[in-house]
């Protein structure tokens, strides 16, 4: 599912552009399961094919446990994106959405 261009940020990466959005609100299993983690969703801003989603491990500023907001910056949103082709995330081609996570520091892919 393509990502909707409002609220959206771009990032150019090895000479392609993206798109970027970290999603403000909680979903509901997060909420549910007290897992308020920020979400990052990444696809290429002209004929996007795949999306890359990205559960990370920063906690969301809306969770009221939330001590101290560390924020996702351009420079993570790149490095995540080089980290995900390297593990095969394919943004030119159709189909499911690509799911990773940030565990311990690093990308790895969500089965």
């Amino acid at each position: 599912m393509a990502l909707p261009k409002k609220g959206t940020r771009k990032i150019t990466v090895n000479e392609s552009d993206y798109r970027w959005l970290i999603r403000k609100k909680a979903t509901y299993t997060q909420s549910i399961y007290d897992d308020e983690k920020l979400s990052v969703a990444i696809e290429l801003a002209e004929n996007p094919g795949t999306t890359l989603h990205i559960y990370t491990d920063r906690d969301h500023a809306y969770d009221i446990k939330t001590k101290k907001v560390i924020p996702i910056v351009p420079s993570d949103i790149s490095n995540w994106i080089n980290k995900a082709l390297l593990l095969g995330w394919k943004p030119l081609e159709k189909g499911k959405t690509f799911h990773a996570e940030i565990e311990d520091g690093r990308l790895k892919i969500i089965v």
